[in-house]
């Protein structure tokens, strides 16, 4: 009996959040606005993702600057700007302006801690989505219905 109950809180908690989501995917900005555009970036499947400011806001959208360790010479960015596609890529976003943001391919040379040190990706001293970056993946590629 524990263990249905369980099962019901969890599939409760899982409804409540995508309830929610759905809710705030077809919200507009407060300026009568949309929330997020997107637009192509040359030939490729990437999207330029351009948010409103109360959609950054909503989405509790920070970033961080790549670095790089001082033993390894390897670019450092924060593990949580790392995103998995289906196929096993990894990726982050860039955010090349204010409220602008890019979607580029990382390589990932270690996992140590908080940080992912990185073979191949973003310049030294680029700006990366280090929290928000998963939303801006479902806002880029429709997961949930976005689009």
């Amino acid at each position: 009996m524990k263990r249905n109950t369980l099962s019901l809180a969890i599939l409760l908690m899982i409804a409540s959040v995508v309830l929610a989501a759905c809710g705030q995917e077809a919200a507009e900005a407060a300026d009568g606005t949309e929330a997020v555009i997107l637009t192509e970036v040359g030939e490729s499947d990437l999207q330029r993702l351009t948010l409103s400011e109360s959609a950054a806001g909503r989405l509790g959208i920070e970033t961080a600057a790549v670095t790089e360790d001082p033993e390894s010479g390897l670019l450092l960015i924060p593990y949580s700007a790392l995103i998995y596609d289906a196929s096993g890529a990894t990726w982050t976003y860039t955010s090349p302006e204010s409220l602008v943001f890019v979607r580029e391919e990382v390589e990932v040379e270690l996992i140590d801690g908080d940080f992912a040190q990185l073979n191949a990706g973003p310049e030294l001293g680029t700006v990366v989505v280090a929290v928000g970056a998963a939303e801006l993946w479902g806002a880029e590629t429709g997961v949930g219905g976005g689009h």
